[in-house]
Formats: C-alpha cells, structure tokens, sequence
C-alpha cells in the first residue's frame, strides 16, 4: 500500500525529535569561535596586567635608584664645598676680590679648567644643566650638558659637565655612553678634582657592560692612583663584593 510505504520512508515523530537535540548539543562553529575569543581576550587582559606589574615595579626600581643618586649627588656637593675655593674677579687695579655677597657664603666655582673664569652665561647653563639631572629628567640633562660642552669645550666647567654627562647616561643603564665620557674626563682632566670619581665610574660602566675582568683592573687602578679618596674605598668595597 502506497501510504504504508510512506510512512515507513518518514522519520518518525519521536526521531525527529532526537534529531534535533542531536543538533542542538552538537558543537556550533559560531559559538566554538565566541568561546576561542573569549580565552583569547582572558589572555590579553592577563598579560595586560602583568605587563602594568612590571612597569610599576621598574618605576620602583628607576624612582630608589634616582634617590640614591641623588643623595650621593648631595653629599659630593658638600665636600665639594668644603674643598673648593670660592669664585674670584679682579678689580681695575689687578687685585683679587671674593665673590660679592650679602653676608651669604659665596657660591664655590668647580676647579678651572682653563685659566680664563667662567663667563655669566656659562655658569646660568652649566646650572640649568645640573639642576635638570638633580630633578630626575636624565634626557634633557645629557641633551644640556653636550650643548653646554660644544659650546664651551675648555671652560671652567667643562670637567665637571663631561663627569655629570656620563651621570646621565650611568644612572639610566646607558653604560656604554656613560663610560665614553667618564674616559673623556680621565684622560684630558687626569688631576681634577672630579677624576677620582670619573675613573670609579670607567670600572661601574665596564662591569655594567659585563667587561668585568676590565672593570675589576679599573676599580683596582682606582685605589692605586688616587689613593685614599672616597672613589678608591668605593672600588675597595666593590672588589670586596666581588669576591677580590
């Protein structure tokens, strides 16, 4: 009978009925996709925050290393101080006179490093200069100090802008920068007063750099030619740490 046969040929109510949930349990493409994106933005926004976590902690580290410094900067500034002379002009009779002042204590110049005083314009840079690096902004410190020593290469100041231009460069991890300028001042100033200083920092750049069979023969020529500085019981301590 031809109805028979079509109701056999049919599906019947009840596996249609399984047929459909067979469908509805399946899998979707669309929302296998949805769920794939989702792990994938749980993901970023992981990352996101474990990269937020190491920017606050480097600023940590940038924000103790620059409290360091310039605590360290402080005290240098005072024994510079307490050893230097205080500025000098001459009279029209060719007599020295001490810095004028109203009872306040001249402001010491840094050593000469030619024989001519440092002209107004040079110090009001070199102090801009200083004061940029003491307030932390280490990329407009070295870019006032390389202006300030192309324009006066020889002055007065020259020795002491070259030590805090490698300062700049030491202090943000630009060790290979840093360690040409603290050569520089070693080499051309080698009796400043800064040198002491500047050849403890050739070694802290060379051993920041890894060169540390150089940085250590630095630190140990530290003591040997400026004995007795604060700069040679720093490089004693460091080769102590290092395991001399």
């Amino acid at each position: 009978m031809p109805f028979a046969a079509d109701a056999q040929r049919r599906p019947s109510m009840s596996d249609r009925v399984a047929a459909l949930e067979q469908q509805a349990n399946a899998p979707s493409p669309t929302l296998e996709l949805l769920r794939q994106m989702e792990e994938m933005r749980e993901e970023i926004r992981s990352l996101r925050a474990q990269v937020e976590e190491m920017q606050h902690q480097n600023e940590l580290a940038v924000q103790s290393a620059r409290t360091r410094y310039l605590d360290v900067d402080a005290r240098l500034q005072r024994l510079e101080n307490m050893t230097q002379p205080a500025e000098v002009s001459v009279d029209e009779n060719g007599s020295a006179l001490t810095a004028a002042g109203s009872g306040a204590a001249p402001v010491p110049a840094p050593p000469a490093a030619s024989g001519a005083p440092a002209t107004p314009d040079e110090r009001s840079n070199y102090e801009a200069s200083l004061a940029a690096l003491r307030a932390g902004q280490y990329a407009d410190a070295a870019r006032l100090f390389t202006t300030f020593l192309d324009k006066y290469p020889n002055g007065p100041y020259a020795p002491n802008a070259v030590y805090w231009l490698g300062e700049s460069y030491y202090v943000t991890g630009n060790y290979a920068l840093a360690l040409d300028e603290f050569k520089t001042l070693v080499q051309r100033w080698p009796r400043h007063d800064k040198a002491p200083g500047g050849l403890l920092k050739v070694g802290l750049s060379q051993l920041g750099l890894k060169q540390e069979g150089e940085g250590r023969r630095t630190l140990e020529a530290v003591s040997q030619q400026y004995p007795g500085t604060d700069a040679a019981r720093t490089a004693q301590q460091r080769l102590r740490n290092m395991g001399r």
